[in-house]
């Protein structure tokens, strides 16, 4: 199918508002990444199930994103359709004890709302910018505590266009593993979480206080996409990439922070390479040293060979 013809059908479909050639670097926490050739706020469940129905028969590229703040674009143009989910599946709902979130939802937005309304257990995320469905895709956690512990069920749309609801067995949840990183080509789109009734001021006071914290011990100020290596079992990423001279190394306009050696931050200038030649670089150096292999927790996406989401 020709770009042009695949326009018009886009246009026809009516799934939101459709962007063409479509900076990534607008849409991602790191701040890089080429055109998308289109890019569609989805604007509600029935558009997103059209849209990838669309192009799964016409053999199209296609991926889904939230707020981007794990994935690592290549520079180059992104030959296919992304969607968003930022607009359209972004609602809430509470009910008694329980809250229901779409897969849009912001992470931060939802800890504070939860703790207006006296619900405990989303103050872990506080810090945490991506959205419900990226969070539950990686198990996100942060002060010891992660998704899994407040999950109870979600819906997906599988790669059969069905939506299937799964329980918080069949998600297979590990230390920033679940079963949608086996099943890429299922999409989260709703979450039930069971919360904790608490005094309202006192689950403030704990998001206000890791907040000061993160403010004095994170580049907040600087574009990155938080935590980039998976902590390894004895201690802590940040500490080996200390160990190996590491913090403050930078690589073009990527530099491994000054303020907390497990973020890479983009100085304003960086390009997507540089930001993963520096990866490279940490993971080699701390292998070299250390005899560790770090793990990514950034998704390489649109690059000659990486695990494309």
């Amino acid at each position: 199918m020709s770009l042009e013809k695949m326009y018009d059908q886009l246009v026809e479909l009516e799934l939101g508002e459709l962007l063409e050639d479509e900076p990534l670097y607008k849409h991602t926490t790191f701040k890089v990444g080429g055109p998308a050739k289109y890019f569609i706020y989805i604007k509600d469940l029935e558009a997103l199930q059209k849209g990838i129905s669309f192009c799964q028969k016409n053999h199209i590229k296609h991926m889904v994103i939230g707020n981007g703040s794990d994935l690592l674009f290549s520079d180059k143009e992104y030959t296919g359709i992304v969607f968003s989910l930022m607009k359209g599946l972004n609602n809430v709902k509470i009910n008694g004890s329980k809250i229901i979130a779409e897969a849009g939802v912001g992470m931060i937005a939802l800890s504070y709302q939860a703790a207006k309304t006296g619900l405990s257990g989303f103050e872990f995320m506080g810090g945490i910018p991506g959205t419900i469905g990226g969070g539950i895709y990686m198990n996100a956690g942060a002060y010891k505590y992660c998704f899994a512990d407040v999950f109870e069920s979600c819906l997906v749309l599988n790669d059969q266009g069905h939506i299937v609801e799964l329980s918080k067995e069949d998600m297979k949840f590990g230390y920033r593993h679940s079963l949608l990183q086996e099943r890429k080509d299922w999409i989260l789109v709703e979450a039930t979480f069971q919360m904790t009734p608490k005094d309202p001021k006192e689950i403030s006071a704990v998001l206000d206080k890791r907040k000061e914290k993160r403010m004095t011990s994170q580049p907040w100020n600087f574009a990155s996409a938080g935590s980039v290596f998976r902590n390894p079992d004895d201690k802590a990423a940040w500490q080996y990439i200390d160990e190996c001279g590491l913090r403050g190394f930078e690589i073009g306009g990527a530099q491994v922070s000054p303020k907390h050696s497990n973020f890479i931050v983009n100085n304003g200038y960086a390009s997507s390479k540089d930001i993963l030649d520096l990866i490279h670089h940490v993971s080699t150096t701390v292998q070299e040293k250390c005899q560790v292999l770090l793990k990514p927790e950034v998704i390489l996406i649109n690059w000659e060979s990486d695990d494309e989401a």
